[in-house]
């Protein structure tokens, strides 16, 4: 593959002039410019590139009125996102009604959506503060191990918490053994192990390439997709490993979900009275709300064909399954349950002197 196919990507100069102006002093040398699908250079030439040792990140917007109102927003959406995962996580903890396996899968969901918003928000505000962020190349492989990382186990987790639902419904006196404490806990284990393992195998593919020249990412977190059109090599093989693990973790917790649901369903139908129909179907309402969220978002997203204006829609979009998801599992989970909306008023009742 010649020089210039291998360089897939072509960015708007005004992306390139901003991000230069926001890069250390003498970064210009690293940069290919992109101008009618002709690469040049500033200072080298394309044989002779230098090897990509950090990235820049464009951000959300550029439009400098509404970074301070975004930057506003963010920050109370990442507060209320630290309070409610937190807040469930130690209510769930401290509750005696609560020690569940439902719950204590809650628990794990609160705190994998905390790390992932932790791991992405600052940043995102970071973006409305200045014109451009950059982060070494080291620095880049591990955040987009921990995301990989996080997006993974979540996917995993939502499908073993519809396996508890699936086994609270259609086993319902069998359902505290069936999940048992020591079961939750090698499921949760088992994830992250599986989640790990996966980080490793994507992360690594993803940064085997060669990166050199071209740096600039435009958007707000490091997309896989984005990331690998910036490589100067043949990526098919990249490309290969990331579709075949994602598709592999995506069919497997999928199918899990839609045939825990189905027999849930069948279940539910099954009862004779309103009342337990109610109850089952209420018990079921909060998890499948998250479920359409975070595939919702994630369907749309990588669903789109590539354009630019279909890139700042996929920013948007981003938002919701990188930050605005993990603030709504907890307000769902909690509005929404009757075991957790009088959990707190018992924690103040049981701190009270007798």
């Amino acid at each position: 593959m010649s020089s210039l196919t291998a360089l897939q990507p072509t960015y708007p100069i005004n992306e390139q002039d901003s991000a230069l102006k926001a890069s250390p002093p003498g970064a210009e040398q690293y940069f290919l410019m992109v101008n009618s699908d002709q690469y040049c250079d500033r200072g080298t030439t394309v044989k002779n590139c230098t090897r990509v040792t950090w990235f820049l990140l464009l951000g959300l917007t550029e439009q400098a009125g509404l970074k301070g109102i975004l930057f506003a927003l963010f920050l109370f959406i990442y507060s209320v996102t630290l309070t409610g995962n937190l807040a469930m996580i130690t209510l769930i903890h401290a509750d005696p009604q609560l020690r569940t396996p439902m719950y204590f899968l809650l628990r794990i969901l609160s705190f994998i959506d905390s790390s992932s918003c932790t791991l992405n928000t600052p940043r995102l505000l970071e973006s409305f503060l200045t014109s451009s962020q950059s982060i070494s190349f080291a620095g880049c492989v591990v955040q987009m191990a921990l995301m990989t990382l996080h997006g993974t186990a979540e996917c995993l987790l939502l499908a073993i918490m519809a396996y508890d639902r699936f086994a609270a419904i259609y086993h319902p006196l069998l359902h505290h053994t069936i999940m048992s404490q020591s079961l939750c806990v090698q499921l949760v284990a088992t994830t992250y192990m599986a989640s790990v393992a996966n980080s490793a195998l994507l992360t690594g593919y993803i940064f085997k390439p060669l990166y050199c020249g071209l740096n600039i990412i435009n958007h707000y977190v490091y997309d896989v997709p984005l990331v690998l059109q910036i490589a100067y090599a043949d990526i098919a093989k990249a490309e290969a490993i990331v579709f075949s693990s994602s598709a592999l973790i995506i069919l497997f917790t999928v199918t899990v979900i839609l045939v825990s649901y189905a027999y849930i369903l069948v279940t539910i139908f099954r009862m004779h009275s309103l009342r337990a129909q109610s109850k089952a179907l209420s018990t079921c309402a909060s998890h499948l709300a998250v479920i359409c969220l975070f595939y919702g978002t994630i369907t749309f997203t990588y669903a789109q064909p590539s354009s630019h204006s279909s890139m700042e829609q996929n920013k948007v979009v981003s938002v919701f399954y990188t930050v605005i998801i993990s603030m709504l599992n907890p307000l769902i989970y909690s509005l929404r349950n009757k075991d957790v909306k009088p959990a707190p008023k018992r924690r103040c009742l049981d701190m009270l002197p007798s």
